[in-house]
């Protein structure tokens, strides 16, 4: 693949991507999942060979209807040659009636297998997006991917009907076709045929240019698609700006890239069908002068001629077609590499092949000695020439319990929301280990995990659904009493109870009808609701006022008896009923301890105390400031 695929970079793991496809492996992958539909296969074949026979039939009734009318017009056995004129034009009609039914009930059927690949692709597609890791979604633009599942998919079906089928019908034609034409005269038939092997040459050329043409602009409309999501996700900020004649330019240069790449494919289908058809002409233009003297010499009758010519004017269609054929190929044949491309790769992150479902006793995690680094920093300055990696997390190794509150702050960018995903293993630790129970979570099925480990994380994401179906969303059968308890223990029921729907009220796209706050204790309220054994709070807090805070706090710890919490926050007044607090710096444990014995320690946390409460920095040497009774003022 290209090097400009987003998903090829440096820093992605080529051993686990299915690449370099031939096209005809491609085309033997979409075949074989179109046999899946045997019997929806097997009437498209029988009715596309049936058609073609039928139109066969057709150039013979035509030459015998000449040959008819001439022996009437030259004044021979009028009634004879009238029955037999008659009985030819009933042949003709019926053998294009039957031809019409036959060819749109292979292009029905055709198609209708198109649309079940497309919808197997789409499934599996999106199922496969769900199983890759969020290490392949930090490396791979959606926009990108929105592309492959839709437009990709849409060239793999097409090629069903507008591809192997018309391969067959055209295949049937000039394979049985040239049989009977160079059975009746071998010269009139070579000349009849001699326009094939050229179109057969320009179908080739054309198909991989085709091909390359495809590519690039399904990369281009891939970049298209990306600029287009950025700025509706951005659009308050690109208002905020004033930078809405800098996204038009944007989106314009990129649109007049994508229409020249269409407009240069079209060049090619377009002239390559021309130079196909000007063959076709000149062939039936020399059998014209050939036959038309083999006709005046008495060697052949007009209704042969009549055949020959009635049998080139049913190959101008297929032969104008041939051109569509060949794009679909080489459009199916690219799409299908794109799209397998994302299909056939390995997950990084997955079940063990020996493992079991996780058991919670003492709900006691562990961590020992992890350490981690992401996939970027890890080939990135390999990729750059060298230098040392810069791991995320080192050594990191502390327990929290069953009853007890785990806090954990530090400096942007310490490993904090590491941490948190390491847990349900978003991603794999890179040395120790992390138990839970003393199970190794690696040893250990996903949902059994995932089930367990209840993460609020710090970008809260809703639904465009209700507020009941956004807080269920980790349990749709829970009863209403339970989504209310829990919107309680969030401190959103109240506000929820104010609507004139309560919780069938729609929060719009990705929550816009509620504020930061409110997304933010809604989210509480969904993982909440989920009574999962190990609940993480990635500061998710950060947009709730303090008072508020201090009631969810107050909530949460009437359960928190059975539960193991941990708080990853940056104000420490969501920390300061934490039985332990770690404090992480450069990916390292720095400081651990509870609240009052970090205060008393005069380090990092307790410079940290000092400006959030007391807006200064503490003198060396002087005793820690004291803990306030009530949460300052920030």
């Amino acid at each position: 693949m290209p090097a400009s695929d987003p998903l090829i970079t440096r820093s992605s793991p080529p051993a686990r991507v299915t690449v370099g496809l031939s096209d005809i492996g491609i085309l033997r992958r979409v075949l074989g999942m179109a046999l899946r539909y045997r019997r929806g296969m097997a009437i498209a074949l029988v009715t596309t060979l049936l058609a073609a026979v039928f139109q066969l039939l057709i150039p013979q009734y035509l030459g015998k209807a000449v040959d008819s009318a001439r022996g009437l017009l030259a004044g021979g056995d009028a009634e004879a040659a009238r029955a037999a004129l008659w009985r030819t034009a009933f042949l003709l009609l019926g053998a294009s009636v039957l031809r019409g039914l036959f060819t749109m009930w292979h292009n029905y059927q055709g198609e209708a297998i198109g649309q079940r690949i497309a919808y197997d692709l789409r499934m599996a597609y999106y199922a496969q997006l769900q199983r890759l890791s969020f290490d392949f979604h930090d490396r791979t633009h959606s926009g990108e991917l929105i592309t492959r599942g839709m437009l990709d998919i849409e060239g793999i079906r097409m090629v069903i009907n507008a591809g192997i089928l018309r391969l067959v019908l055209i295949t049937v034609l000039v394979g049985v076709g040239a049989t009977l034409l160079l059975r009746q005269d071998l010269w009139l038939g070579l000349i009849a045929l001699s326009f094939v092997p050229f179109a057969a040459w320009r179908s080739v050329v054309a198909r991989l240019r085709l091909r390359a043409g495809w590519l690039a602009l399904q990369e281009k409309l891939g970049i298209l698609t990306r600029v287009m999501e950025e700025n509706l996700q951005g659009i308050r900020v690109v208002r905020a700006f004033a930078a809405q004649p800098h996204e038009l330019g944007k989106f314009d240069a990129i649109s007049e890239e994508t229409l020249a790449l269409a407009d240069h494919r079209i060049d090619i289908r377009v002239r390559n069908t021309a130079a196909m058809t000007y063959a076709f002409f000149l062939a039936m233009g020399l059998l014209l002068w050939v036959g038309g003297g083999k006709v005046l010499a008495g060697e052949i009758s007009v209704g042969t001629l009549a055949e020959f010519l009635a049998f080139m004017a049913i190959l101008q269609m297929p032969v104008r077609q041939l051109g569509m054929m060949v794009n679909a190929f080489a459009r199916a044949s690219m799409s299908g590499g794109r799209l397998f491309e994302v299909l056939d790769r390995e997950p990084e992150i997955q079940d063990a092949p020996d493992a079991k479902e996780l058991r919670i006793t003492d709900t006691a995690l562990r961590f020992e000695n992890v350490s981690f680094t992401y996939a970027g920093a890890r080939t990135g300055a390999r990729a750059s020439g060298g230098g040392p990696t810069l791991a995320t997390l080192h050594d990191i190794s502390f327990e929290v319990r069953a009853g007890r509150t785990l806090g954990i702050v530090g400096p942007p960018g310490s490993g904090k929301s590491t941490i948190a995903h390491l847990i349900p293993r978003y991603y794999d630790v890179g040395g120790g280990r992390i138990t839970i129970d003393g199970q190794d979570v690696r040893d250990v099925t996903l949902g059994s995990l995932r089930r367990a480990v209840s993460l609020v994380q710090q970008d809260t994401f809703l639904f465009t659904a209700s507020i009941e179906n956004n807080v269920a969303y980790g349990n749709p059968w829970a009863e209403r009493d339970r989504i209310a308890h829990s919107s309680e223990m969030a401190r959103l029921h109240d506000y929820i109870a104010g609507l004139p729907k309560d919780y069938e009220t729609l929060v719009g796209e990705r929550g816009v009808s509620l504020s930061g706050g409110q997304r933010q204790r809604l989210s509480i309220a969904r993982s909440i609701l989920v009574d999962a054994p190990i609940l993480i709070f990635d500061d998710s807090t950060a947009a709730v006022d303090a008072a508020t805070e201090q009631g969810i706090r107050e909530a949460l710890r009437s359960q928190s008896t059975r539960r193991a919490t941990i708080i990853i926050a940056h104000r420490l007044g969501s920390l300061m009923d934490a039985d332990e607090i770690v404090f992480l710096e450069g990916g390292r444990i720095v400081e651990r301890g509870s609240h009052q014995e970090l205060l008393a320690l005069g380090g990092r946390y307790a410079s940290l105390y000092a400006l959030q409460s007391l807006g200064n920095e503490p003198v060396a040497g002087a005793p820690a400031a004291p803990s306030p009774v009530a949460e300052p003022e920030r």
